[in-house]
């Protein structure tokens, strides 16, 4: 069994391998629009999953799908000649879904911006529920407060009592 940094930095190369190979070496039509977005190998460095975009509707998806299981084999042999492993590993070529998940994480995300406007429109027409500022007060707003407006008789003790450091009696 391979370490994973290894079959990770042979994903790496595969991917780089097959995506020029797809260029140089493969001339088919059908082949043109593909690009490769991420390569997989297992562990134990026998099997390779590419992932592959294809931008077009079903039809143009589907001839892409068969073009690559067409160039496989060469595709696979080039593989070989630039990777330096004992075995050549198999390739499976898997459409790549992130377009698609995109796609639909940004028509929610534009769901959202619009419920967010309806809501901050909505706050802005809003009045409060009572006054404005709901703590009752003795002392007029107008009216400063200073420290020399505190006395003695106002902490409610008798002179006989005192409070100790932890404010007991």
């Amino acid at each position: 069994m391979a370490d994973p940094a290894r079959a990770a930095k042979l994903a790496q190369r595969i991917k780089v391998v097959v995506a020029e190979a797809l260029g140089r070496k493969v001339k088919d039509p059908r082949l043109e629009g593909i690009t490769i977005t991420d390569a997989r190998v297992t562990n134990d460095l026998q099997h390779a999953t590419i992932y592959y975009t294809v931008f077009g509707d079903q039809a143009v998806q589907a001839d892409a799908a068969k073009g690559l299981e067409k160039a496989k084999g060469v595709l696979r042999q080039e593989v070989g000649r630039n990777v330096t492993v004992r075995l050549t590993p198999t390739l499976e070529f898997v459409a790549d879904q992130i377009p698609v998940v995109a796609s639909n994480l940004e028509e929610l995300l534009r769901e959202a911006k619009k419920r967010d406007a309806e809501v901050a429109a909505l706050a802005e027409k809003a009045k409060h529920a009572g006054d404005a500022d709901p703590y009752k007060r003795d002392v007029p707003a107008d009216v400063d407060i200073d420290e020399d407006d505190f006395d003695e008789e106002d902490l409610d003790l008798t002179d006989d009592e005192e409070l100790d450091e932890d404010g007991n009696k």
